[in-house]
């Protein structure tokens, strides 16, 4: 079977790519062996990083390809065959992976989104730097230390309060705590 995908080269996509076991907490567990694979597809097979979170069993992400290239699946297969390489072979294979020499990591498969325009772009940003709160990891997005709202804020895109909830913020200076 055939897959429909975005073909547009140097756009700007959103993925959604899952672990096959949706309780692990590999890519948290094993965020360094994730984040070598990204650097070295990046160097060999350029992109720009928009947005990026990892979670415990998925990760989000939004690249932009370079203006005369399409080819985000190979990328992805690529990251994904990385990061396996790093990993023991402790999972369920089964029988089709196996017969395909395939580790039982990753689905097979990734979601992808182009994005439209720079709308479309905030509401995917802010979707990805939402989700640890989304998922009950924290209670404000800054808390979440495998999410690139850290770039945001250091370059002041974001304040450090974003999107937290309104109990949550710094009381001023003149409140003293009971």
């Amino acid at each position: 079977m055939r897959y429909r995908r975005a073909t547009a080269g140097g756009g700007t996509y959103f993925f959604t790519v899952n672990l096959a076991d949706r309780s692990s907490r590999l890519l948290i567990d094993r965020v360094d062996d994730l984040r070598a694979s990204v650097r070295l597809v990046k160097q060999r097979h350029p992109f720009d990083i928009v947005a990026w979170v990892a979670l415990p069993d998925h990760l989000h992400t939004i690249w932009t390809l370079p203006i005369s290239d399409n080819d985000f699946s190979t990328r992805w297969a690529l990251i994904k065959a990385g990061f396996s390489r790093c990993i023991e072979h402790v999972e369920d294979i089964g029988p089709s992976r196996r017969a395909k020499g395939e580790r039982g990591i990753w689905q097979r498969r990734f979601w992808e989104h182009q994005i439209r325009d720079e709308e479309d772009l905030g509401r995917h940003i802010d979707y990805v730097h939402f989700n640890p709160v989304k998922h009950g990891y924290t209670v404000r997005a800054s808390e979440w230390l495998y999410s690139s709202i850290h770039r945001y804020i250091r370059l002041e895109d974001l304040p450090v309060d974003w999107a937290a909830p309104p109990s949550d913020s710094v009381k001023d200076v003149g409140e003293r705590s009971e």
